[in-house]
């Protein structure tokens, strides 16, 4: 009987060793990551530039307080700032933390113009997270399920749609926020049009709410730029991120912009962990990495070139419904149900996903190379024409 808690189901796949877009299992099989770590590790695995890091810090001094100075984190707070062209950053160990953070900033900046009951609009099929404010945030029915009473505060809205949140506004007038991701990844790799994110920004000015992106998934060079707001020309006010962030080490931060980088106080918030020195050099070894060279530019020629060749091959596949993405998040929706195919692409060697139950989702690494490219993409395509739904 194991001794974990049963919150993963059954997991027949056990891996060990990873390297580059690599993964190999306790039997010595060898796997194309094409998910790596759900968006994680970006820079693939056993990356030289981060194990260093993590050798180094870890010589020197893992942990301190928060309630002293911590030169990594200094340090890595001004690279992040200097990239996102944010203000200032609050560290914790997460995604869902950092959308905590977000989520607490929206509610203290509503409070503070003596608004009693602050509302945020969030938005069907979002994900931000497990912990009890982002599970509500979260627009999945069966993530919470068995959890209520879930947090009040919230109000709903189609992605997508900025006719439906002028409606919202309308209606609610203790509005203080708005949380989106710019690219739905659980809700199954939505892509939102290209004047969305811009009007959504337009709105929040005129209503003097905050605009709140959960770029947790999204950034670090995930879709093409670092951040996927810089796809367009607007600030928003709050930027969450994490997963990676730090190529496989814990940690998230919450970025603010103007007015909503003063709403914390001290004692507002706080961490034991979050940016403690190993994971700050970890960070700031991705984003050296990341800015130094000429990954994101790849990552975006590399998702184009992915995207159309799965067009391409799949062109007249009745069991196709759509295929979408930005830059290396891509999305393939199928007629039915597919989570069968994860298995069946371990048994090709390919590490896949499949989100909202009928979207094989690939978040593959930045450095594939061509080969492996191929190979993914190939194997994917012949899971696709051999599938037989039973549904």
């Amino acid at each position: 009987m194991s001794t974990l808690m049963n919150t993963y189901g059954e997991r027949t796949l056990t891996l060990t060793k990873g390297a580059g877009s690599r993964v190999w299992d306790d039997a010595g099989n060898s796997y194309i990551d094409g998910i790596s770590g759900i968006a994680v590790c970006g820079l693939g695995h056993s990356h030289a530039a981060v194990t260093r890091a993590l050798s180094e810090q870890a010589n020197t001094l893992l942990h301190v307080s928060n309630l002293y100075n911590i030169p990594p984190q200094k340090v890595l707070a001004d690279k992040l700032c200097a990239v996102s062209k944010m203000d200032k950053v609050f560290f914790s160990n997460s995604g869902a933390e950092a959308n905590e953070a977000a989520i607490k900033i929206a509610r203290k900046y509503g409070n503070d113009k003596g608004i009693n009951t602050p509302t945020i609009v969030v938005m069907n099929s979002a994900f931000h997270g497990r912990t009890m404010a982002t599970l509500t945030a979260t627009g999945n029915t069966n993530a919470q399920k068995g959890f209520e009473p879930l947090l009040p505060g919230f109000v709903r809205a189609p992605f997508n749609d900025i006719a439906a949140i002028e409606v919202l506004a309308a209606e609610h007038k203790n509005i203080v926020a708005v949380l989106v991701e710019p690219v739905q990844g659980e809700g199954g790799v939505r892509v939102p049009d290209d004047t969305y994110l811009p009007e959504l920004r337009d709105l929040c000015n005129r209503h003097e709410w905050l605009l709140m992106l959960d770029e947790i998934q999204t950034g670090n060079g995930r879709t093409g730029t670092y951040f996927a707001y810089q796809h367009y020309d607007f600030m928003p006010d709050v930027v969450t991120t994490a997963k990676g962030l730090g190529n496989g080490v814990p940690i998230g931060a919450c970025l603010a912009h103007g007015i909503a980088a003063d709403v914390f106080a001290p004692g507002n918030h706080g961490s034991t962990f979050g940016g403690n020195p190993l994971a700050c050099r970890a960070a700031e070894a991705v984003i050296d990495t990341l800015t130094e060279s000429q990954l994101i530019s790849t990552v975006a020629q590399r998702g184009a070139q992915m995207l159309q060749a799965f067009r391409d091959k799949l062109a007249g596949n009745e069991l196709v419904v759509d295929i979408r993405g930005k830059g290396l998040m891509i999305g393939i929706e199928l007629e039915h149900p597919c989570m069968e195919l994860v298995a069946e692409a371990r048994k090709a060697g390919l590490l896949i996903n499949v989100t909202a139950g009928n979207t094989i989702r690939l978040l593959p690494t930045f450095i594939m190379t061509d080969d492996e490219t191929d190979t993914l993409v190939n194997g994917v395509v012949e899971l696709i024409q051999n599938f037989q739904p039973t549904e």
